[in-house]
């Protein structure tokens, strides 16, 4: 069983060579251009997939040892994602599967972040708990089993991600913005400020309120002081760290409680974030939980965990036909 697995959802183009279960190569194309524009630009990231797919299925299939006569089936993200950036890597994979003659297998994007945990030992047991935290998501998803997974809490209006990149920019940090909160709170006292941590009904989410305060928070004091942000950058990003990871696990620790699920996941670009890694072990100690977290590779977009999740699509005959057309607001 050699699957090649395509990712374009975004601002990365990937693939990756999975045979037999075993991940033979990952490999991963950004998309510099979107630094200077402060986030990325669909049109421009949807060019920049028919740039890079080529070279990048190639290298992938190269680093296998892969000859793409000896493959088993292709894959590709349908959904979440961009548009553009989605028919990018449909389109191509459609072509070459019937180019092939061999079958083709559709991935949901969240579903396939849940599954990374499965790339490499140890795996959570079923049924676990996974937090999937990016740019574009906030959910709680109850996992069954590889393909019967149930979000149980989610955002309501923006994600944790956003939050991270939209506090980044009050502070006139460069994009992507997250990462660097991320590395200055490393030096800064999470406790410096304080921040609502605002509530929503029942495992939702809700982080249009936190933005909306930090940003008066940021407001007043630099009136005062136009060197506050420069002068207390590291607390002032340790603060919002601390709240948004707060938020966050306080709902999965409901979750957890409600469902008497104690296998708890993380998965998603956010859970590369040292604090969230960090505060999720300690309470994972605390409260008796076996907690999994991605290394940092498999948690931003990359084609590995789409090769992870066909590979038990393709273990049911779970294939997709011809006509399939991407899904850029895809359910989980």
């Amino acid at each position: 069983m050699n699957i090649l697995a395509i990712e374009s959802s975004c601002d990365e183009t990937s693939a990756a060579v999975l045979s037999n279960g075993q991940l033979l190569s990952n490999v991963i194309a950004a998309q510099l251009i979107h630094e200077q524009y402060g986030g990325v630009v669909p049109e421009l990231a949807s060019r920049a997939h028919q740039q890079h797919i080529l070279p990048v299925v190639e290298r992938a299939l190269t680093d296998a040892n892969i000859p793409k006569n000896a493959l088993s089936a292709v894959a590709f993200t349908r959904g979440p994602g961009l548009l553009g950036s989605l028919l990018v890597g449909a389109s191509f994979a459609k072509a070459l599967a019937l180019g092939l003659n061999i079958p083709l297998i559709e991935v949901n994007h969240m579903q396939a972040h849940v599954l990374a945990h499965f790339i490499e030992n140890p795996a959570p047991a079923f049924p676990f708990l996974c937090l999937t935290v990016s740019g574009g998501h906030t959910q709680i998803v109850l996992v069954r089993s590889p393909l019967d997974m149930e979000v149980i809490g989610q955002t309501q209006d923006d994600a944790v991600g956003e939050a991270f990149d939209k506090s980044a920019k009050l502070l006139n940090l460069p994009y992507p913005g997250g990462p660097l909160i991320d590395r200055y709170a490393k030096d800064g006292n999470s406790l410096a400020y304080r921040f609502p941590l605002g509530e929503m009904p029942g495992l939702d989410y809700s982080f249009s309120g936190i933005k909306t305060a930090i940003l008066y928070f940021l407001r007043d004091r630099t009136s005062t002081n136009p060197a506050f942000i420069s002068e207390n950058i590291a607390d002032i990003c340790a603060s919002i760290q601390h709240t948004l990871v707060q938020m966050l696990l306080i709902k999965l620790k409901r979750a957890s409680r409600e469902t008497g699920i104690k296998e708890i996941a993380i998965a998603g670009g956010v859970s590369a974030n040292s604090g969230l890694r960090t505060a999720l072990t300690q309470l994972g100690t605390e409260l008796g939980w076996n907690v999994y977290i991605p290394r940092f590779e498999y948690c931003t977009d990359n084609a590995a965990m789409i090769a992870k999740a066909a590979q038990f699509k393709f273990e049911q005959g779970d294939f997709t036909s011809q006509e399939v057309s991407p899904l850029p607001r895809m359910a989980m």
